[in-house]
């Protein structure tokens, strides 16, 4: 019996101490869910990094098939161009004895910020003044973001901006004490200048009063502050610009690393990958009278920002316009339905891989539908980053949202019915609902627009959303940038003016100029559209042939109207001839080759300018070159993995569909590479 007693005493405290353990097991549980919500996100991340898996239906798609090279191979009457920016001649370094110093204030967008900061570096050097690091609105005025970091360094490095600039301006990060105090008295000269001030301007305007005052404020609202073509004189200034625009404003190191870290998951399946900026914002839109080409409240909303553009004078149009005679002269963006038709009409299969970028498309999420069904591997920022990798690129930001409301406070039953009874005679109407706070919904929805006819003031978190675009725009910036393949749907703001896109396309130009990158001309790709519409599924070689003579054809053609259009207004949209130079080596002078080099010089003659020679340096051979171009030009390559015509069938499909598909693809490629195609 004492053994028993013994034995059950045991057990009880074992069972105390299992459940001990179990209840300090639970509580661990949910002090670890409350409060270290970023180590759970790194536990997830090292199970899953983001959460895009590609799918690939042709993983081993040879580099050296001809489909290959005409969907990701470089463009041949570009291989010589290299960027240039380095003076040519004489170029004195900047003088000890200044005029003054000139502080900027920039408001805008990514793009126009870009642009601004150009200018002004430009406008320091012309007027032999110091210039202060500008300032960025739009993180000024943002409340609740990282004081870590403050306007032009919440986007670009100050150290790196000055380092690089040391030989063309002077520049300090602030203005001495002085100064400063004078500026927030407001007693300093300033200046609202326009996008298209010219040099007569600053030299017999503002000189005068700099010279008078020491220091002069310039405001930049226009997205710019100086002309994009300048008188022949000043083409040393041009090559500033793209000094400034590439070399010197570099991102801060938590945009560059994680930009960096995107690019490795985007090429990490060893595929290449295509770009696409949508380029729809609402103002763009608004500006272009391309409200129908929505439904719903998105056309009214549309409307309502061309009917305040109208008031403010920046539209001078009337407020109700036809879109889609609009889109089929080519006013109107293309839509991303549109996009996929010429891209898989080019060749490009279902699994390509497509980043989509823009910190806002127009419509949300729904407007991506057909493409995501046109293409397996669409991705945008959000599915290859983290929540916390995007935290730590705000930075430490203060809390600005309220607790949630709790329960209302408990009445007692007898206190309810003693109101009821004396609350007076019956009936009563209800009281009014309570105000519905407004909020910013980045998939396009605005909930004033059932309600009121005024637009409301932007929220805090609005402001701050703002701040956070600029981040955003950054990344998809680097990673455009950096693609293998770049297509834009828009190439204008929502000012008439060079949007994100033909950045992206002047940067490319410059620094990788072979690379793809797609200008559509928007009317004729609507024509082709318009074609199929009907019969879309059952397209045929003809139509094929089309699309892909036009989108070989914009990649050298669209360069000339580029030139003649988007570089009157913004230089940086089109830097060339004035920031390259074209290289010849040994293989360049050889017979094969003679004819695509003497293209090359034709074509920067074109663009407005003549050949210059790179410099001897540059004027290098490479033995893998001369493979790549013998392989270019070898005709008679099997292409043994084809791309695929226009929408494949579905995967269920016997694998005899499958090669009369291979075998007619192969037809019109050998039928596009008689007909002279890159």
């Amino acid at each position: 019996m004492k053994g028993e007693g013994k034995m059950k005493s045991k057990l009880k405290w074992i069972g105390l101490v299992g459940l001990v353990l179990s209840a300090f097991s639970i509580f661990v549980h949910f002090l670890l869910a409350r409060f270290t919500e970023d180590g759970i996100a790194d536990y997830q991340s090292s199970i899953t990094i983001f959460s895009w898996r590609p799918i690939f239906e042709n993983p081993d798609f040879s580099s050296q098939s001809k489909s290959y090279r005409r969907l990701w191979g470089s463009v041949k009457w570009l291989e010589s161009f290299h960027p240039d920016a380095n003076p040519r001649g004489h170029y004195a370094d900047p003088s000890s004895e200044s005029n003054g110093f000139i502080f900027v204030r920039i408001q805008g967008g990514f793009h126009e910020i870009r642009n601004s900061i150009c200018d002004v570096v430009v406008v320091s050097r012309l007027l032999n003044a110091t210039l202060a690091i500008p300032e960025i609105q739009s993180t000024t005025s943002s409340k609740g973001i990282s004081s870590q970091f403050k306007s032009f360094a919440y986007l670009y490095n100050e150290d790196q901006f000055v380092l690089t600039l040391a030989k063309d301006v002077n520049v300090v990060k602030t203005l001495p004490k002085n100064l400063k105090g004078a500026r927030r008295k407001k007693e300093i000269p300033s200046f609202k200048v326009p996008r298209s001030a010219t040099p007569y301007f600053y030299l017999h305007k503002v000189l005068p009063v700099l010279k008078k005052h020491s220091v002069v404020e310039l405001v930049a609202s226009d997205g710019g502050c100086l002309q994009a073509i300048l008188p022949p004189r000043f083409e040393e200034y041009q090559r500033l610009r793209c000094r400034v625009a590439f070399h010197a404003l570099q991102f801060r190191q938590e945009v560059q690393e994680l930009a960096t870290k995107i690019l490795q998951r985007l090429r990490a399946p060893g595929q290449p990958f295509i770009a696409y900026d949508a380029g729809m914002t609402r103002e763009a839109l608004a500006y272009h009278g391309c409200a129908e080409l929505f439904q719903d409240v998105h056309t009214e909303l549309i409307q309502h920002k061309r009917y305040r553009m109208i008031k403010r004078g920046i539209v001078k149009g009337k407020l109700k316009v036809n879109s889609a005679e609009a889109r089929l002269n080519g006013s109107c963006p293309l839509m991303p339905e549109e996009i996929g038709i010429l891209l898989r009409a080019y060749g490009y299969s279902r699994d390509t891989i497509i980043y989509v970028s823009g910190g806002e498309i127009f419509g949300g999420q729904r407007t991506l539908i057909a493409l995501h069904a046109m293409f397996e591997n669409v991705v945008d920022r959000t599915s290859l980053t983290t929540p916390r990798e995007m935290n730590l690129l705000y930075g430490q930001e203060i809390n600005l949202v309220n607790n949630p409301p709790g329960p209302p406070p408990a009445i007692e039953k007898e206190t309810k019915q003693d109101t009821w009874k004396t609350a007076g005679p019956r009936p009563r109407p209800l009281p009014p609902p309570p105000a519905r706070p407004k909020s910013y919904n980045i998939e396009g929805w605005w909930g004033w627009v059932a309600e009121s006819d005024d637009e409301p003031d932007s929220t805090v978190m609005e402001l701050r959303t703002n701040a956070h675009k600029l981040l955003w725009e950054a990344i998809d910036y680097m990673v455009c940038v950096e693609a293998d393949a770049f297509i834009s749907g828009f190439d204008r703001d929502g000012k008439g003016q060079p949007n994100f896109a033909s950045s992206v396309m002047g940067h490319r130009l410059y620094q990788s100029a072979a690379l793809k990158t797609y200008r559509p001309d928007r009317k004729e790709a609507a024509r082709l559209i318009e074609e199929i519409r009907d019969n879309m599924y059952q397209a045929n070689h003809t139509w094929l042939k089309s699309v892909r003579r036009h989108l070989r054809k914009v990649l050298v053609d669209e360069l000339m109207e580029a030139s003649k259009k988007s570089k009157q207004s913004s230089f940086l949209s089109h830097p060339v001839p004035e920031c390259s130079c074209m290289r010849y080596t040994s293989l360049d002078r050889s017979t094969t080759n003679a004819s695509s080099t003497s293209t090359s010089s034709q074509l920067l003659t074109a663009l407005g300018g003549i050949p210059y020679q790179c410099p001897v340096w540059m004027n290098t051979d490479s033995v893998s070159q001369f493979k790549e171009k013998e392989n270019e030009d070898d005709l008679d390559d099997d292409d043994s993995s084809s791309s695929g015509l226009f929408f494949r069938q579905n995967r269920g499909n016997h694998e005899g569909d499958g090669e009369v598909n291979n075998k007619d693809e192969n037809q019109l490629e050998d039928q596009e590479e008689l007909d002279g195609g890159d």
